[in-house]
């Protein structure tokens, strides 16, 4: 049985401003897989409805943060910090 600590939440953003940051989650270190390839350059993700934010290259907005676009799939995430055997949140 998977501990709750074990598994990351559903919906997690790197962005501060966001409702959904978590700095002690992001510190711990979170792998997400999307479509089946691993991704680190994911800004915010949400398992359950199955989409990722990537930066959309150097497009910036007036307020100078990035331009993100929504990409459709399925997500995979873990914590970094328990290695290989961690159990994994699929949707």
């Amino acid at each position: 049985m998977t501990d709750k600590a074990d598994t990351p939440p559903d919906h997690l953003s790197i962005n501060p401003m966001s409702p959904h940051f978590d700095g002690d989650l992001l510190s711990r270190g979170v792998g997400i897989r999307f479509k089946g390839e691993q991704r680190t350059t994911v800004e915010e993700y949400c398992i359950s409805e199955g989409w990722i934010k990537v930066q959309a290259g150097k497009a910036r907005d007036r307020k100078g943060n990035p331009l993100l676009i929504k990409l459709s799939g399925p997500v995979e995430a873990w914590f970094e910090d328990l290695g290989d055997d961690a159990p994994v949140a699929k949707a």
